[in-house]
């Protein structure tokens, strides 16, 4: 009997162990998986002896709670939007970081450490255009309007997040002060207003593919765009050009699932993913921005300088509002979407 328990406990024992040696990393899975495993998943196993699992899904924040609420979380480490970390967080879908397991919160930009999430990557959306097309150069959102001095049709994220931001800005609203303006009806009524202008000249984007393939082919002459499509596409040799002025910007990150049996070898993951050595792989392959902002001087100045988190291209940009979106993002995409649907007045 004695050696019966004694075999239960060891095979327990050995069975933790094995556990502990391996986590399970979740992300948005395409090119930035591959890039990923470089400059993240190998060195943690070459640091640590430890294996990383890795895995992808669609961002689909339903499959995190059915996990959480059945007590059968299989996840460690995921790769969540900003929207998507805050109602997670508040859901209680997330555990609470041990900062100081994670770094000091002066290393990363201005909301990258949260309490449930460590930024990985920011990202951001702006204005890009065929360089080919114009003999002078568009400046900004108000020239994306311009049909006469800029012809050419325009595309823009079929998606009040984002396009009503833009619309903003576009009429002079500074950035500063657009989501003051979105939170009143009036502002609304505004962004709309200026939406009306261009709609007959819009084609919409709804895939991260499509605006880089719109300017490709001709279709249009100006669009908004993830930066890092604008990376890849100018890495081809397209004469693309972007234009940060009244950019915004957006934050993804880790979280670990609550329940997740293996929070402390996750945390030492996350720590080293967004060290600056290991940050640099990952934006000179991706062309998205670190969160730490010591990866900055290890770029080839070149390079740097087409970063969004440039010192001055940051400067520029509006850190998207995520809490301003889940508290009224309902909302607002109803009415984009049936304004979007609309014929011409």
């Amino acid at each position: 009997m004695k050696a019966s328990i004694l075999g239960t406990l060891l095979l327990t024992t050995a069975t933790s162990a094995a556990l502990a040696n391996e986590i399970t990393v979740v992300s948005f899975g395409g090119v930035a998986k591959q890039v990923q495993t470089e400059a993240f998943y190998k060195p943690y196993e070459k640091e640590t002896g430890n294996t990383v699992v890795a895995t992808e899904y669609n961002g689909e924040m339903g499959r995190i709670k059915a996990m959480v609420d059945t007590k059968s979380v299989n996840w460690d480490v995921v790769e969540v939007g900003g929207a998507e970390l805050i109602t997670g967080c508040e859901e209680g879908l997330f555990e609470a970081l041990d900062q100081s397991n994670i770094g000091e919160a002066t290393d990363f930009v201005p909301g990258a450490i949260s309490q449930c999430g460590a930024g990985v990557l920011v990202w951001s959306t702006a204005m890009a255009y065929n360089a080919d097309r114009f003999k002078v150069e568009p400046t900004g959102w108000a020239d994306f309007w311009d049909l006469k001095r800029f012809p050419g049709k325009r595309s823009l994220h079929k998606s009040a997040k984002y396009t009503l931001e833009i619309a903003l800005m576009a009429d002079g609203v500074p950035s500063a002060e657009v989501y003051k303006a979105l939170s009143s009806k009036e502002g609304v009524d505004r962004a709309f207003r200026k939406l009306d202008e261009i709609k007959s000249s819009i084609q919409w984007w709804e895939a991260g593919a499509q605006p880089m393939q719109y300017l490709a082919s001709g279709d249009v002459a100006m669009t908004s765009a993830f930066n890092g499509r604008v990376f890849s596409a100018q890495e081809s040799g397209a004469n693309i050009k972007i234009i940060w002025q009244d950019s915004i910007y957006d934050i993804d990150s880790w979280a670990i699932p609550k329940g997740s049996k293996n929070k402390l070898a996750a945390e030492k993951f996350i720590n080293l993913s967004l060290r600056p050595e290991h940050q640099k792989l990952h934006t000179e392959k991706l062309g998205y921005g670190s969160t730490n902002v010591h990866t900055q001087a290890l770029l080839e100045q070149s390079l740097a300088e087409r970063i969004n988190t440039a010192p001055n291209n940051l400067a520029q940009a509006l850190r998207i509002d995520n809490t301003f979106w889940v508290d009224h993002g309902e909302e607002l995409e109803e009415r984009f979407n049936a304004w979007a649907a609309r014929g011409l007045n």
